[in-house]
């Protein structure tokens, strides 16, 4: 089992953070613009899938990067956000052993709900839904010549601020991302590879 160490231990600072942090903030809600900035981990799910008529079981590693994303609350309730990052790069199990890697960028829009926007209270949980398209680019392996196509994908987002003074917040969120992309090797079409990963951040948050 893959480890996820990184969103528990998130979680845990985050309250911690709730329980001690007392400063009283202006309303969250419309007209703010805001950017979140921290660390990223992309953990893809298990089972990638099989190659060549299922003579090659695939195992895609996670990676953990810089990540960042700027939205908009066009009303209290009601955000927008577009996530970025630097590039994550990915090593390629083949039948266990790796054999390719790859370097990939997500960016992700979703559209949020936000059930307290409007107020002041210091947790501000949100949830968002909105559309993924990952590029995959520097793609090497042992065997020859490989190419990994382009995925436009649903995504799934929730996360959590925690309102820190009128500007400042730390923040942490998590994205189910739709990702599957078509392999070829030397120009031979070898199958589909289901990447479909959970990705975590966790950082600070600023509006302005």
């Amino acid at each position: 089992m893959r480890k996820i160490a990184l969103p528990t231990l998130l979680a845990t600072g985050l309250a911690a953070a709730a329980i001690t942090t007392s400063a009283q903030v202006m309303a969250y809600g419309e007209g703010d613009f805001f950017t979140r900035v921290g660390v990223a981990h992309v953990n893809p799910k298990s089972n990638n899938g099989t190659l060549a008529d299922g003579a090659i079981d695939v195992d895609v590693r996670s990676d953990t990067t810089l990540g960042f994303t700027f939205g908009y609350r066009v009303h209290d309730k009601i955000g927008i956000e577009l996530l970025a990052a630097l590039p994550f790069e990915h090593d390629i199990k083949l039948n266990g052993d790796t054999l390719a890697s790859t370097k990939h960028l997500p960016p992700t829009v979703t559209v949020q709900y936000y059930p307290l926007g409007g107020s002041d209270a210091m947790l501000q949980p949100y949830a968002g839904i909105g559309l993924n398209y990952t590029t995959f680019f520097s793609e090497s392996s042992d065997l020859g010549d490989l190419n990994l196509s382009s995925s436009w994908g649903a995504a799934g987002q929730l996360g959590l601020d925690v309102l820190l003074d009128d500007s400042w917040a730390l923040n942490a969120a998590a994205w189910y991302i739709d990702i599957d992309t078509d392999a070829s090797l030397d120009g031979n079409d070898l199958g589909k590879v289901s990447i479909d990963p959970w990705a975590f951040m966790a950082g600070i948050s600023y509006r302005f």
